[in-house]
């Protein structure tokens, strides 16, 4: 085969504020290769068909010791979690057509992978489509379900408050709290996402633009379990209407918070993670049971797919400003 075109988006400047398609990133087609005859080196090729945009990119965007999982190379690929198949193979444990899934799959059409390193092989629910293994059947589902298992310690009639409700990681939170047997407050930033959230369980849900999240929670606290997405103002109001030895999971942003002396007064649990290192513990439980929960349609979940590599400057920005309706996600490639 003669060489084709392999289209990249480079991490081309450090944004000041939010990030400027084709100025933070640029989609560049001058790069070349032939898939029949690239060097592998003992490694393997792997096309790549979905990658996932999230909102942590921002924070790779920084300096590259700006974020906790190093930021994005001046004039090289963005990566993240994406889904690929492999086309050739030079190691024994990765057969060609398999698909690979990791959180380093680089923003570009064709790579050589020298070694598994973070990737690892996933076998597809015949009834999901690939873009479910970034969303609610990969990174993000699996952040809900680890921080559920491992720190809400639910019982059914508790009162969980779960933030950004409509996202990703939300609204699986939502549907597990559900499924405990909880009483679920759910809020995000539109009504249509309050519709979502009221779709998939959430016995109140709101949307925290409009409404008062303090009068809220008066009315319907106090809250045992409290899932941050969001800190400042409403991480105070959580604090203000928890119960006494509320557990609160998540990662906050940094903004100043009045009301940390009741973490004391109240005995509550903070607990801040990452998915990964709990993520060997669960990893088994949440493959065998989330993907055929979705594809029964048991627990529901949402994406909004764009399609093309070119794409990905305007969908990094339309997730930083909060602008997309759901999970976002490109389509690289089909089969």
């Amino acid at each position: 085969m003669a060489p084709i075109t392999n289209a990249r988006v480079l991490f081309n400047s450090i944004p000041d504020e939010y990030p400027v398609p084709g100025e933070t990133t640029v989609y560049d087609t001058a790069q070349t290769i032939d898939p029949d005859t690239v060097p592998l080196n003992g490694g393997f090729l792997v096309k790549t068909l979905v990658l996932s945009v999230d909102p942590y990119f921002r924070g790779r965007m920084r300096a590259r010791k700006g974020s906790y999982i190093g930021g994005f190379e001046l004039g090289q690929p963005l990566d993240g979690f994406g889904v690929g198949v492999v086309l050739r193979s030079e190691n024994p444990e990765v057969a060609v057509g398999k698909h690979m899934y990791g959180p380093r799959m680089l923003h570009q059409e064709y790579t050589v992978y020298p070694e598994l390193g973070y990737m690892q092989i996933i076998e597809k629910h015949p009834d999901l489509p690939w873009t479910a293994y970034v969303g609610a059947a990969g990174m993000p589902g699996q952040t809900s379900f680890v921080g559920w298992e491992e720190y809400s310690q639910a019982k059914s009639g508790e009162i969980a408050f779960v933030t950004t409700g409509a996202g990703g990681v939300g609204s699986i939170v939502i549907q597990l709290a559900k499924e405990s047997g909880c009483k679920v407050i759910a809020s995000a930033g539109s009504d249509e996402k309050v519709e979502f959230m009221q779709s998939i369980g959430a016995d109140v849900a709101f949307n925290y633009k409009t409404t008062d999240t303090r009068a809220v929670l008066e009315k319907e606290g106090p809250i045992d379990i409290y899932w941050d997405n969001v800190g400042g103002e409403i991480l105070d109001a959580a604090l203000e209407f928890a119960a006494q030895n509320g557990r609160f999971i998540g990662t906050t942003q940094a903004r100043p918070i009045k009301n940390l002396s009741l973490v004391v007064g109240k005995c509550l649990h903070i607990h801040g993670f990452l998915v990964f290192p709990l993520l060997p513990k669960y990893s088994k439980e949440f493959y065998d049971t989330i993907p055929a929960k979705l594809a029964s349609g048991e627990f529901k979940y949402t994406e909004e797919v764009t399609k093309g590599l070119d794409k990905v400057g305007d969908v990094i920005l339309a997730v930083q400003k909060g602008t997309n309706k759901a999970k976002a996600v490109v389509v690289v490639a089909e089969e």
